[in-house]
């Protein structure tokens, strides 16, 4: 069990960042964010479970159709961070994300993306609960697999916002730190399949 020192308490000291700019371009362009789940746009989905896993401050990454996103998806309290490059790739969203939380007092930020409804708060908590220090660097894991949610402390950001390219996101970063990525397993409370095809849609409610 990770023990946390006086002070550091993860829901103060932590911002749930969510990934949601994506274009959906194998659903036909429909932009992901948008994409409806138990009757509202699945962006709203992926921030209650942020708050719910808790994180009390959340920054949503948008890109495409942004406009229609901030219309249509009811997101009070969040900082909405535009990505203009979110064309580029995912890894684009990331340096986005990471820059605006630059100044906010967050010592670590909690690295979620909108496509992967399966993946609830009970997740969230437990990669919430590694965190000890802005030197944390933890990840979730699906049967040893490491996936998302993702802890990066704030003594990483430079780092991973440096070789974040293309779709990758920090996957080089994490490769090139693995030996100090703590994996914390959540396989028994959570799948983690993306919303990336046609088919995938049999996943949403």
């Amino acid at each position: 069990m990770t023990t946390h020192h006086r002070g550091q308490d993860p829901a103060a000291e932590v911002a749930g960042l969510l990934l949601a700019a994506g274009g959906g371009r194998r659903l036909g362009g429909r932009p992901k964010a948008l994409l409806t789940h138990r009757g509202r746009p699945l962006v709203e989905h992926a921030v209650a479970v942020l708050r719910a896993g808790g994180c009390t401050r959340v920054h949503v990454v948008l890109g495409a159709r942004a406009d229609e996103v901030r219309a249509r998806a009811s997101l009070p309290g969040c900082a909405l961070v535009d990505n203009p490059e979110w064309e580029q790739g995912m890894g684009t969203s990331l340096r986005a994300g990471l820059r605006s939380l630059a100044g906010t007092g967050a010592r670590a930020a909690l690295v979620s993306l909108v496509d992967q409804p399966g993946i609830g708060a009970e997740a969230v908590a437990r990669v919430l609960g590694a965190y000890d220090s802005p030197d944390v660097l933890a990840s979730a894991a699906y049967d040893g697999v490491r996936g998302h949610p993702v802890l990066f402390g704030s003594a990483h950001w430079a780092g991973i916002a440096a070789t974040a390219t293309g779709d990758r996101g920090a996957r080089a970063y994490l490769r090139e730190h693995a030996e100090r990525l703590t994996l914390v397993e959540c396989g028994d409370v959570a799948q983690a399949y993306d919303i990336d095809t046609e088919a995938d849609l049999a996943h949403l409610e």
